[in-house]
């Protein structure tokens, strides 16, 4: 139950709250896929996982599928240094934050 405020009155401080992790992943738009190999499979990269690191700053992972198609493994790609790239990261964070403000409580 919520005070008229909106706050838990079963939380005394939401500040000692520890959250150890947020992390969203992002569908990467088809012009800005790349490719990359690793083992000696090609794969390509169609998905990223962006985490929110303690000091306020961001980390980005990339996945995709092997390009020869089948499973593969669930490897982890660094993200190319590319403006387009980060600005992709930069918007996905933003939305994120909107969305989680503005959670409506558990289902």
């Amino acid at each position: 139950m919520t005070d008229p405020t909106g706050a838990d009155p079963t939380v005394a401080d939401e500040a000692a709250v520890e959250v150890t992790a947020l992390a969203i992943n992002v569908v990467i738009p088809e012009h800005l896929r790349w490719t990359d190999t690793r083992r000696g499979e090609e794969f390509r990269l169609m998905t990223l996982n962006v985490r929110l690191l303690p000091d306020g700053r961001l980390a980005a992972k990339a996945y995709g599928r092997p390009i020869a198609g089948g499973r593969g493994t669930y490897v982890s790609f660094p993200v190319p240094d590319r403006p387009e790239l980060t600005a992709l990261v930069d918007a996905a964070a933003r939305r994120a934050g909107a969305l989680w403000a503005a959670h409506r409580g558990l289902g």
